[in-house]
């Protein structure tokens, strides 16, 4: 219990709200991994709807290094309670230590499942999520739902550690449950003529059509593996894996290379919310 105290108490030092624009970074004390990040407003005309973790903690004399992008839709509330909430659902399991995937897996779940029990409080909006859990600088956990994503970078090459969950790809599990994919022309996919992820946090009134249980990966971290990038869609819908990785690769200070990613999705007109984290493992 104490070291669960501890935690809780390091965890809600860092969590805070969410800002419209702003960058940060921070390092690990005993890993050589630093982080960088940046959040940029988009165009559309309602509040920021991103939030992220990145934090390196201490729990049981092992470095956890947390990070998360949670990309709401319809309010903030779904992604602003999943940035308090999910990460201490994952460690708080018993099974952490032993079975990471399991605790991973049961926690997505059960944040999913308080928030639609809060949903009177939450609204009826929802968030997709990417986490990555970094182990001692040497394993990395990577877990999703919706179409925030995370890449990998090994000697260059891009390695892409999340599944987007959109519904033509889903189309046989929605309709399974009841629900239908619309596909109007010049629009994108959308379950039920309305979300365009077929897995998601939240979104009570679409619930018995969507799913939101995880996909999982996980990976080594060795000397080939050079960053991370976790990133909402405004990166994705303008930029391939490889342009991303070619560009953080340019600059060893991930928070110059979250900035130059930002920037260059700005540049090819992204208007929507921008959320990115930059995770270098080595100097």
């Amino acid at each position: 219990m104490d070291n669960l105290c501890c935690f809780n108490s390091v965890y809600s030092q860092f969590v805070g709200g969410r800002s419209s624009c702003s960058s940060g970074k921070g390092r690990g004390n005993l890993c050589p991994a630093r982080y960088g990040f940046s959040l940029v407003k988009g165009k559309a005309n309602h509040p920021m709807e991103d939030y992220h973790v990145a934090q390196f903690i201490t729990v049981h004399g092992r470095e956890l290094g947390l990070f998360a992008i949670y990309d709401g839709h319809l309010g903030d509330s779904v992604p602003a309670y999943l940035q308090k909430h999910l990460f201490p659902n994952i460690l708080k399991d018993e099974e952490f230590w032993s079975n990471p995937r399991s605790s991973i897996f049961k926690a997505y779940e059960k944040t999913d499942q308080a928030i639609l029990s809060h949903s009177p409080d939450l609204g009826r909006g929802g968030s997709t999520a990417v986490t990555a859990i970094l182990i001692n600088g040497q394993k990395l956990w990577v877990a999703n739902v919706g179409d925030s994503r995370a890449v990998l970078s090994k000697k260059g090459q891009e390695m892409q550690m999340s599944v987007d969950h959109e519904p033509n790809a889903e189309r046989e599990s929605i309709e399974d449950r009841g629900g239908f994919v619309s596909n109007m022309p010049g629009d994108v996919a959308r379950v039920n003529g309305q979300l365009a992820v077929s897995r998601a946090f939240g979104d009570k009134n679409l619930k018995t059509h969507l799913r939101s249980d995880p996909d999982i990966r996980n990976a080594n971290v060795d000397s080939d593996t050079e960053l991370l990038i976790l990133a909402s869609d405004g990166l994705w819908k303008v930029m391939t894996n490889q342009e991303a990785v070619d560009i953080a690769r340019k600059t060893k200070d991930p928070q110059r290379a979250a900035k130059h990613l930002a920037a260059e999705a700005l540049k090819r007109e992204s208007k929507d919310d921008i959320s990115i984290i930059v995770v270098r493992f080595k100097g």
